[in-house]
């Protein structure tokens, strides 16, 4: 550990990390303290990336509940964080802010010479406060007009001003927006820095409306962290995100975006199995939103259709493309959907009736549907096109086009750039190889191929 504090950039990026880990904050808090040589109380407060203002303040809160509860300002936070010993009472406000005991917080001295105070907790969940003030009323109408009280103040708590909501709704939508074309790895580092600020929020108990709007941004940021880490080929860590979005989403209780969330995360089994997950996960999301005429209803059934045209049952998948093609012509969204990862604009239902059509073998038809959707797309975007042009690859190969396939698959695989090069782009490419007879396998052009995707770097 190093003699001198380190700086709190340095805590947020440990914070980070241990985060993007699925960490506990209390295991956060004694990495921080052992590296950045801070206090234990510091580090519980840098663990959970709050400001020396922005705690005193939330104890403030919790205060404000209770009977001759002590103020705290940022500046007595610090003196007490650097070494000045807190009263017993402010101590146990401390532990019950910070869910600890004492010996935590690195203040267990505290508690010995309050003689084991009531009002200083024994150990974690054991925590002990002035009695409320409806266990002191003595009789059953002031008991009530307590209980009130209390009520009422506990529904006025909140850290989160509307303000703040807003600009945080502002600053996510903006990092929907630019996932779109931002390569995985840079995107990563923009969704965990919303993420750690959300998650500051919805820690502490805000009204139910703003409590429901924090949860659909966590879902929102939380799969598009699940969804960068698949493409870089982090595939456990990928599905552990994509739980933490169901979960988030679940917990908004808002249907289109539990399906929503559900659907996106049939991605990962599709690509990489078993494509039976793939097929229940879009088929969660249908019945969630059973038959709403909205784009996400559409996306789960052209997604549920790809699978299952992967898994050669082509009646379901036809009844299923035939569901999501009739479902996505009366459907309409009303935010910027070309420009919004979370959007499901022409071209991306597009891709996957390709893959679709194409599974299914009806080349000429997927053909068609490729070329259309390449023409939606605009010059800067992500790694789609090159999705719809390792589709048009594999059509030829279907076709017995085998040089034209692996010559399609090589330019396309060496135009992307290089960021956006991940293990996602090399498996699909590796299908065009994998679907080559073996006779086809030693030509050069298949020789080719193979040399140009074997020098590719491999999961990030």
């Amino acid at each position: 550990m190093s003699s001198t504090p380190h700086g709190p950039r340095c805590a947020r990026r440990i914070r980070q990390e241990a985060l993007a880990r699925g960490e506990l904050v209390g295991t956060i808090a004694r990495v921080i303290h052992d590296h950045c040589a801070v206090s234990l109380l510091r580090a519980h407060r840098l663990a959970r990336g709050l400001t020396r203002q922005q705690a005193a303040q939330e104890l403030n809160s919790l205060a404000s509940g209770r009977a001759s509860a002590p103020r705290v300002d940022a500046d007595q936070l610090g003196h007490w964080e650097t070494g000045r010993q807190p009263r017993a009472a402010t101590l146990g406000l401390l532990c019950s802010f910070y869910d600890c005991t004492p010996h935590d917080l690195g203040l267990a001295s505290v508690r010995a010479r309050a003689g084991h105070s009531s009002s200083v907790p024994a150990g974690r969940g054991s925590c002990t406060s002035p009695a409320p003030e409806y266990l002191a009323a003595d009789s059953l109408e002031r008991q009530v007009d307590a209980v009130r009280r209390s009520v009422d103040r506990t529904l006025a708590t909140g850290s989160v001003s509307t303000a703040q909501l807003e600009l945080l709704e502002e600053q996510v939508f903006r990092a929907r927006q630019q996932y779109v074309s931002t390569p995985p790895r840079q995107m990563i580092t923009v969704l965990l820095d919303h993420l750690v600020e959300t998650e500051a929020m919805a820690a502490h108990r805000q009204c139910a409306a703003v409590q429901v709007r924090l949860s659909e941004l966590t879902a929102m940021l939380a799969t598009l962290v699940a969804d960068a880490l698949m493409k870089l080929g982090q595939l456990s860590r990928s599905q552990t995100w994509y739980d933490t979005a169901r979960a988030a989403a679940d917990d908004s209780g808002t249907p289109e975006l539990r399906a929503r969330v559900r659907v996106q995360a049939a991605m990962l089994p599709f690509y990489y199995g078993p494509l039976g997950e793939a097929v229940k996960l879009a088929g969660q999301a249908r019945t969630i939103l059973r038959g709403r005429p909205v784009r996400t209803t559409a996306f789960a059934a052209v997604a549920e259709a790809r699978a299952l045209a992967k898994l050669h049952d082509t009646h379901a998948a036809q009844a299923a493309l035939r569901d999501a093609l009739t479902v996505f012509e009366h459907s309409r969204e009303e935010h910027l959907a070309d420009t919004d990862a979370f959007g499901f604009p022409e071209r991306r239902f597009r891709l996957y009736e390709s893959g679709t059509l194409t599974a299914l073998g009806r080349t000429s038809q997927a053909r068609r549907v490729q070329e259309a959707a390449l023409r939606l797309y605009p010059r800067t975007t992500g790694i789609d096109p090159a999705l719809l042009r390792f589709e048009a690859a594999l059509c030829l190969a279907h076709e017995g086009s085998f040089t034209e396939a692996c010559e399609l698959t090589a330019a396309t695989f060496l135009g992307i750039v290089a960021e956006h090069r991940t293990l996602i782009v090399e498996e699909r490419a590796r299908e065009i190889v994998a679907a080559l007879p073996p006779g086809a396998k030693f030509a050069r052009s298949a020789r080719e191929l193979r040399e140009i995707l074997a020098l590719a770097p491999g999961p990030a």
